[in-house]
């Protein structure tokens, strides 16, 4: 199994850049696809996007399409979430997940998760 701790947290004004990480221990990071997901308090949790094992495959959601990029460096054991043109409603606590499989948007799914980590956008 593979143990997921995201950092990064902050708190940054609207248009603002922030960039997140997830580093894993456990399995080689390598054998997992991973993903990122968001829930805002008072909603339900969120794809946000995904990465293939290889980093060749991503997914986004619509809503940050363009200006996030979802990352990873196989040799660093770590995933990231860079986020670019930030909006009040990208608030949330954000969560990296992972999995042996590439399940995109499937949140249900992932069998692994991190503690996750708060991102604020003033406004």
């Amino acid at each position: 199994q593979v143990q997921l701790v995201e950092s990064g947290e902050g708190l940054v004004q609207a248009g603002g850049s922030l960039r997140l990480s997830c580093a894993a221990s456990g399995r080689t990071f390598s054998s997992y696809a991973m993903g990122w997901f968001r829930q805002a308090p008072g909603k339900e949790r969120e794809f946000v996007a995904a990465i293939s094992r290889s980093g060749r495959t991503t997914d986004y959601a619509g809503s940050v399409k363009g200006r996030f990029t979802i990352s990873r460096d196989n040799a660093k054991n770590t995933g990231y979430l860079q986020m670019n043109s930030l909006k009040p409603e990208d608030t949330a606590v954000y969560y990296c997940a992972a999995d042996t499989l590439f399940l995109g948007s499937a949140g249900s799914s992932y069998a692994y998760w991190g503690q996750g980590t708060q991102v604020t956008v003033s406004s």
